[in-house]
C-alpha cells in the first residue's frame, strides 16, 4: 500500500501556487508555464491561497506578492509555512522593500526574492529550481520511512535470523557503495563541464588554447602558499577556469584584448564581457561565488580598472590572484623562443601597485619559475611521439593536443596525470587525433 501511495505521488504533477491581487499578472503566469509540467494554482489575495492550500496536497512551490489588501505576504508565508511546510516559498513584488525581504526570510521561510518585473528565463529557471528542492525533499521523506521501517523490522529479528540481517547489512553496504559511485560520478561529470565551458573560448580564439587551465593551475598553486581554504582556493579554481567566458558575446576582433588599439565604443563593449561573466553562471547557484570573482579579474589595484573601478582590498582576493595570473600566461604566449622566467616575471612585476596587488609578488615570483622556466633546449630536452598506450603519469605535453575534430585536449605545458591519460585513451577511440602526443624527454 505504501509503494502505491509513493507510486502516485510521483506520478502527480507537481502544483505550483501564485498569489497576487492583479488578475493580469496570474494570467502572464499561466502564459509563462503553458509549457512546463506543472499544475498552475492561482489565488487573488492570501486568505485565498490558505484556503487553496488545506484543500490541495502536493504544493511544490509558492510564489506570492507582498503588497495585497488584507494578508501581506509574509503574513501569507508565514501561515502558510505551517500549511505546506516542504513547500519552497519565493517573495514576488515590485517594491524594493527590504524589510518585507527580510521578514519574509525570517518569518515566513522564503528562501528567494524576485523583484517586478521579472525576466521570464530567469523566472522559470527558478521555479524549476525551487520545485528540484521540493522533490529531492519529498523523495528524501520516502527514502527516510523506507529506512526508518527497515531499521523496524530489524529490532523485530533476533538471534536466530542473524542470516538475514547480514544479508540485509550486505545490501545497504552496496546501496551505500553505488551511492558513493553516483556522488563520484556527478563529481566527474561537474569536473568535464568545467573543462567543456573553459574550452569555449579556445574554440573560438585559437591562440588562447590552454590559457585557462594554466591560469587555473597557477592560481590554485598561489592560493594554497597563501594557506587559504579549500573552497576558496575551489572558488578561485573555478573562477580561473571560467574567467574569460563572458568574452564569448564580443566581437572577434576584441578577443585579443588589446585595449590600447580600441575606439571608444570598442571598450565599451570589452569592459563589460566579466559581467557578461558573472551574469552567466548567476543562475547556477554552487557556482555564484566564483563569479564575483570572474566579474573583478580586470579591476587594477589602484583603483583604474573595470567594471566596477574597485581598488585595493576592496578586489577579492581570488581576483586578484587571477588578474596577476592571467596576465603572466598571456605574456608567456606572447615569446617567440624559450621563455626566460626572469625576464617573464620582470615584465610583469612593473605594474605591482599600479594594477597588481604588490603583496602576491613574493608567492608568485616563485611559481613563475616553477611553472614557466622551461623550454625545449638543444641538449636537454627532445620531443618524442607517443600514443595514448605508451604514456606515464609525470610527462610534459610538448604541444597541444586536439581531437580528430578539433577540440583541445591538452595544452602545452601540461604535466599528464592518471585522469588526463584515461580521457586521452577514450578520445582517441570515439574522435581521434590523426598524430600522437609529443612529449617532452631528456636526450
Amino acid at each position: 500500500m505504501a509503494g502505491t501511495e509513493a507510486e502516485n505521488m510521483e506520478e502527480a504533477a507537481v502544483k505550483v501556487l501564485f498569489v497576487d491581487d492583479e488578475e493580469n499578472i496570474l494570467k502572464s503566469i499561466r502564459r509563462l508555464l503553458a509549457d512546463e509540467p506543472y499544475e498552475v494554482l492561482t489565488a487573488t489575495s492570501g486568505e485565498q491561497g490558505l484556503e487553496i492550500l488545506r484543500g490541495s496536497d502536493n504544493v511544490g512551490l509558492i510564489v506570492t506578492d507582498q503588497r495585497m489588501p488584507g494578508l501581506t505576504g509574509v503574513e501569507f508565508l508565514k501561515q502558510a509555512l505551517e500549511i505546506a511546510p516542504d513547500a519552497p516559498r519565493i517573495l514576488l513584488t515590485g517594491y524594493a522593500d527590504i524589510t518585507a525581504t527580510i521578514d519574509a526570510i525570517n518569518k515566513g521561510g522564503a528562501h528567494r526574492y524576485i523583484s517586478k518585473p521579472w525576466n521570464d528565463e530567469e523566472l522559470i529557471l527558478v521555479i524549476r529550481e525551487s520545485v528540484g528542492r521540493y522533490n529531492l525533499t519529498v523523495e528524501n521523506k520516502r527514502l527516510w520511512k523506507i529506512i526508518n521501517k527497515q531499521n523496524e523490522e530489524l529490532q523485530e529479528w533476533n538471534a536466530n535470523l542473524k542470516t538475514r540481517v547480514m544479508e540485509q547489512t550486505a545490501s545497504i553496504r552496496n546501496a551505500m557503495k553505488d551511492l558513493h559511485a553516483l556522488n563520484e560520478k556527478l563529481h566527474n561529470n561537474y569536473e568535464s563541464c568545467l573543462v567543456a565551458f573553459s574550452g569555449l573560448m579556445e574554440l573560438r580564439d585559437r591562440e588562447t588554447c590552454g590559457h585557462c587551465r594554466n591560469v587555473a593551475h597557477v592560481s590554485v598553486i598561489v592560493a594554497r602558499k597563501m594557506a587559504l581554504s579549500d573552497g576558496e582556493v575551489e572558488n578561485i579554481r573555478v573562477a580561473a577556469l571560467l574567467h574569460d567566458i563572458g568574452k564569448i558575446g564580443i566581437s572577434d576582433s576584441l578577443l585579443s584584448g588589446d585595449m590600447e588599439n580600441m575606439n571608444e565604443e570598442q571598450l565599451r563593449e570589452y569592459r563589460v564581457h566579466p559581467v557578461r561573466g558573472q551574469a552567466a553562471l548567476d543562475s547556477i547557484e554552487d557556482l555564484r561565488p566564483a563569479g564575483v570573482l570572474i566579474r573583478s579579474h580586470h579591476e587594477a589595484f589602484d583603483g583604474s580598472g573595470f567594471p566596477d573601478g574597485l581598488a585595493g582590498e576592496d578586489i577579492p582576493l581570488g581576483a586578484r590572484i587571477i588578474s596577476v595570473a592571467d596576465v603572466i600566461d598571456r605574456r608567456f604566449r606572447a615569446e617567440e623562443a624559450d621563455v626566460d622566467a626572469n625576464l617573464l616575471f620582470r615584465n610583469v612585476r612593473q605594474y605591482q601597485g599600479s594594477r597588481f596587488d604588490p603583496s602576491l609578488f613574493p608567492v608568485f615570483e616563485k611559481v613563475v619559475h616553477e611553472n614557466y622556466g622551461y623550454g625545449i633546449r638543444t641538449g636537454e630536452m627532445v620531443e618524442i611521439e607517443l600514443f595514448p598506450s605508451e604514456l606515464r603519469t609525470g610527462m610534459t605535453v610538448a604541444r597541444e593536443v586536439r581531437s580528430g575534430t578539433g577540440l583541445l585536449l591538452l595544452a602545452k605545458g601540461e604535466r599528464l596525470d592518471e585522469g588526463k591519460i584515461h580521457s586521452l585513451r577514450r578520445y582517441y577511440l570515439i574522435d581521434p587525433p590523426t598524430d600522437g602526443i609529443l612529449v617532452l624527454t631528456r636526450r
